[in-house]
């Protein structure tokens, strides 16, 4: 997952605004950073945000669930090819 200045950097860049709030919610403390970041309870907490911040900070409470989702699928597919790669090399195939 991408780190905490890289959300607000990336948040600052399309609006202008940094959303410290939101991302600060989402990945400051690592003892609530996983349930945060459930994505079953994106509705609950979508609501949650935009009643709180607003819609603009619901797009990015959903754009840093979007970047995070990616960001860890993104890993796991190079994995599976560096792994593929390396057992087709075993039984020499290229």
């Amino acid at each position: 997952m991408p780190p905490l200045d890289k959300h607000l950097k990336t948040s600052m860049e399309k609006t202008g605004k940094d959303f410290k709030a939101v991302h600060e919610w989402l990945d400051a403390d690592p003892a609530t950073k996983s349930a945060r970041h459930d994505i079953t309870k994106i509705y609950e907490y979508g609501r949650m945000i935009e009643e709180k911040h607003g819609k603009e900070a619901l797009q990015e409470y959903l754009s840093h669930m979007h970047d995070d989702v990616k960001s860890k699928f993104d890993h796991v597919r190079e994995d599976l090819e560096k792994s593929l790669a390396e057992t087709l090399a075993y039984f020499g195939v290229k």
